[in-house]
């Protein structure tokens, strides 16, 4: 017996012993002498080390010439690498069209980094025509692959109709695919989808589902999207501090809405105390932005004297720019700067004009305003009025238009 257990506990012993080392890495040097002889593989890796500087100082001129030589021979990956080298002259004279014809011969050997390369460029019309449904189809082939961005480029295609006939369905798959590999855009785009009930049935739930996974890996839309949830009870319980708490992540990323949102929570005391002057500072932020509806805010908190001083001529100035982008509150309250005489000299023409406007989209006191200046103004001013107010809004319509096709 216990020449047993010793012959057991040996050959343990010499099992353990004998187990194969891990294979050592091949050294730079072997991987020259190899490149030197011609061999492909070895070519692309040497020009890899000098790319990165890994093993080598990097030195992105001998770099392209290995990857030159490996390309030559029909390395797929070397003729990516020398695309992306000519795409932004790195070691090489930028040149977009040479970066396309490499691109083009390793997408065609099925690289799907270099698919997704070239779709990018008849996306965008880098070193050819612009042709957005060759890009879909470049784009398409790498999705197929299972390349994550192709599959989110793919969903967004079919979900926009770019280059492709909009189909919902085929966005939502495309969605989920790249979303289930943890693309923060796919799954923030698949929320919005389930809250819409495009291409999926819809549900508010399985919307900010996917909201927080985007939210979580700091994806600043889906973090407001997600706050927005929280501030409405839609798809989760209502939790305004919970609000706040996305609302914050997502504007100190500097995303307009956000900054919007986080504002009208500090004028609340929403989810957070309440602090006129903090609301003005996240106000002034979204509205330097663009956004209307924080211009609108700003305007009327200069014209209240909320969190700032008062300054009529201040409130118009932001009243003017929200009503350009058609927000209706600022276009009365911009008639009623006008009427009065509160921050501009006054001019009840020009405030009709503003009164007609936000009276057309329902705003009551401005259709009592525009009953109140009738009385006043004559006939011919009337006629102004009316004309300014149309043309106003004619225009309002051509550039919306306008950028809805850009």
């Amino acid at each position: 017996m216990t020449n047993t257990q010793y012959l057991l506990g040996a050959l343990v012993a010499v099992i353990a012993f004998i187990l194969p080392l891990p294979a050592q890495a091949e050294s730079i040097e072997e991987t020259r002498t190899k490149a030197e002889q011609g061999d492909a593989e070895a070519q692309f890796n040497l020009g890899k080390c000098y790319n990165s500087g890994e093993g080598l100082e990097m030195n992105k001129t001998e770099a392209v010439k290995w990857f030159r030589k490996a390309a030559e021979q029909g390395n797929a990956a070397a003729q990516r690498f020398l695309g992306l080298a000519y795409s932004f002259g790195l070691g090489v004279e930028k040149n977009q069209v040479e970066a396309v014809k490499l691109f083009r011969k390793a997408a065609e050997q099925g690289d799907m980094d270099a698919q997704v390369h070239l779709g990018v460029c008849y996306d965008n019309g880098k070193g050819l025509e612009t042709n957005k449904a060759e890009a879909v189809k470049w784009y398409l082939k790498a999705a197929e692959q299972g390349h994550v961005v192709a599959q989110s480029h793919v969903g967004y295609c079919y979900a926009e109709g770019v280059g492709a006939e909009k189909n919902h369905v085929e966005s939502a798959k495309w969605f989920l695919k790249a979303a289930e590999q943890g693309d923060a855009i796919a799954q923030r785009s698949l929320g919005i989808q389930y809250a819409n009930g495009q291409g999926v049935e819809k549900d508010e739930v399985e919307a900010v589902k996917w909201y927080r996974k985007a939210a979580e890996q700091g994806d600043a839309y889906a973090q407001a999207i997600l706050g927005a949830a929280y501030a409405n009870g839609q798809g989760v319980v209502k939790n305004e501090a919970e609000a706040v708490k996305w609302f914050r992540l997502a504007a100190e990323q500097g995303h307009v809405i956000a900054q919007a949102n986080l504002g009208i929570a500090y004028a609340n005391g929403q989810g957070v105390v309440k602090n006129e002057a903090e609301a003005v500072k996240w106000y002034r932020k979204a509205a330097e932005q663009g956004n209307a509806y924080a211009q609108a805010n700003l305007g009327a908190a200069y014209a209240n004297g909320q969190g700032v001083v008062k300054n009529e001529a201040e409130a118009v100035k932001w009243f003017r720019l929200a009503a350009e982008q058609g927000h209706v509150i600022a276009q009365a309250n911009l008639g009623f700067a006008y009427a009065n005489g509160q921050g501009v000299v006054k001019n009840e023409l020009i405030a009709y004009q503003w009164f007609l406007l936000a009276s057309a989209k329902g705003i009551e006191t401005s259709r009592e305003n525009v009953s109140i200046l009738e009385e006043r103004l004559t006939a011919e001013q009337r006629a102004e009025g009316q004309r300014l107010a149309t043309e106003w809004q004619a225009a309002f319509e051509k550039r919306q238009a306008n950028a809805q096709e850009n």
